[in-house]
């Protein structure tokens, strides 16, 4: 497949000027999505770092799965240690295996499963403010949603008075991520206006995470939830972890794990609404299965079409858009020498693209996942949570709550676009809509005082994604 050659990989060379730098800025997934058309193995050069881009799932899985200790996070992520810490995002090495131990048996399968429950119930309570002929932004519906659901399942915590206001503590945090330029190169502790700015921001976030550490100790209370788990968790030494780290721990999944299930939402909900059949058919299943009830675990076996719209979303917009590795050691991948310091780099935006895996990738189609297409297609061709021993630890979290939250909502409303409004990704740390996605309520129950007058209907486009 690949020819052994012993130079840099073709693909767009440049100076210390590197136009790759400013397109990296400026519209990462469109650089990566060109960088794609030179072949499985690029070149490029980020101002004075080269950089090899893979677009291979053989190639992915090796830098994953086969040789991971090779590799340590990359660059941008790195830099984000003095918001996460050391924790399972950023940490490396032994430290890291030893909180991914500690850590792991909160998200055992039947502990998660204990949290549908209030998934359900968070939604149907934000259900009760929402009115048909309303407009709202469902992405910032879905952030507030998911940041209160990630609040009450992990830490016990119903946070529903801070929410707004640690809301928008993250959406600067998460816009201020998508300025590679200053990330890499204005490290976080010179006092510009920006970095201050991100410092009063976490310092507001961190005020929560400590206070409910605090309470925590203080109470000696054990709710079973991750927090309970973490304080009381130790290592064969019998040590257990710091205010520090568990600060670093709950604060990685209080910032990512509630943002990776809302952009995935706010996707699909934008999919669903530019196409009808779409929805039509996943309205059909809903239907049937749960008869206007609310969902439970035990439903989500019953809803593989609901499991499916999950599935094509994240392959379109997959919240973790890109991934990033630094050679730690000198090899050769595909035929080219690594060398020590060399960054590697995926892209699932491009690769769950690739006509070699998907017939017309562009459009959405959660039919193509019917059968056993997945057991078809290469390993690494759909990689939306990662893969190997890093792959993200909340993926099943994610995904219950994803269908549960569909369905919910889904039984209740269909959500149609609000004429005009611009919906453009935005590739900052998570895969997000840079102005939302504005809608207008229906109701499905619709009394005729509830339905949308046909001026206020934007017309909806079938199939198609982009």
């Amino acid at each position: 497949m690949w020819f052994r050659r012993n130079k840099f990989p073709p693909g767009p060379y440049s100076g210390l000027k590197g136009w790759s730098f400013r397109a990296l800025n400026q519209s990462p997934l469109e650089m990566f999505s060109d960088l794609a058309r030179y072949g499985d193995v690029v070149g490029v050069r980020v101002v004075n770092f080269r950089n090899i881009f893979i677009n291979h799932p053989q190639l992915i899985e090796e830098v994953l799965v086969s040789h991971p200790r090779r590799y340590i996070k990359g660059r941008v992520l790195r830099a984000y240690r003095h918001v996460f810490g050391d924790g399972l995002l950023t940490s490396e090495g032994d430290f890291w295996l030893r909180q991914r131990r500690l850590v792991q048996p909160a998200f055992h399968r039947a502990r998660i499963a204990a949290y549908a429950q209030t998934m359900v119930e968070y939604t149907e309570r934000m259900l009760e403010s929402w009115r048909a002929g309303e407009e709202r932004d469902v992405h910032q519906e879905m952030m507030r949603l998911t940041l209160q659901i990630v609040a009450k399942t992990l830490f016990d915590a119903d946070v529903a008075r801070d929410a707004k206001d640690v809301g928008k503590s993250l959406e600067l945090l998460l816009e201020l991520g998508a300025d590679f330029r200053r990330t890499l190169f204005v490290p976080h502790w010179v006092p510009t206006l920006t970095n201050l700015r991100i410092k009063r921001e976490i310092a507001f976030i961190e005020s929560i995470i400590y206070r409910i550490i605090g309470e925590r100790r203080t109470s000696g209370r054990d709710t079973g939830d991750l927090l309970s788990m973490l304080l009381r968790a130790q290592d064969e030494d019998g040590l257990r972890m710091t205010d520090k780290q568990l600060r670093d721990e709950t604060i990685t999944l209080f910032l990512a794990g509630h943002e990776t299930t809302a952009s995935s939402l706010s996707w699909t909900w934008w999919l669903l609404a530019r196409n009808p059949a779409v929805e039509a058919k996943l309205h059909a299943e809903l239907d049937e299965v749960l008869g206007g009830r609310a969902p439970s675990i035990d439903d989500l076996a019953r809803l593989p079409y609901t499991a499916n719209v999950i599935t094509e979303s994240l392959r379109l917009y997959p919240p973790a858009w890109g991934l990033a590795r630094i050679a730690v050691e000198n090899h050769e991948l595909a035929g080219y020498p690594v060398k020590k310091g060399m960054g590697v780099a995926m892209a699932q935006w491009v690769v769950h693209r690739d006509t070699r895996w998907y017939h017309a990738p562009e459009e959405f189609r959660p039919e193509r996942w019917e059968g056993d297409f997945a057991k078809r297609i290469p390993r690494f061709a759909y990689f939306p949570f990662g893969g190997g021993p890093r792959q993200c630890i909340g993926n099943n979290f994610a995904s219950m709550e994803a269908a549960l939250i569909l369905a919910t909502v889904a039984q209740k409303y269909r959500l149609h676009l609000v004429p005009h409004h611009p919906v453009v990704p935005l590739a900052s740390v998570t895969l997000r809509p840079r102005y939302g996605v504005r809608v207008l309520l229906e109701s499905r129950q619709a009394r005729p005082r509830d339905i949308l007058p046909p001026e206020s209907r934007p017309a909806r486009q079938a199939v198609s994604a982009d």
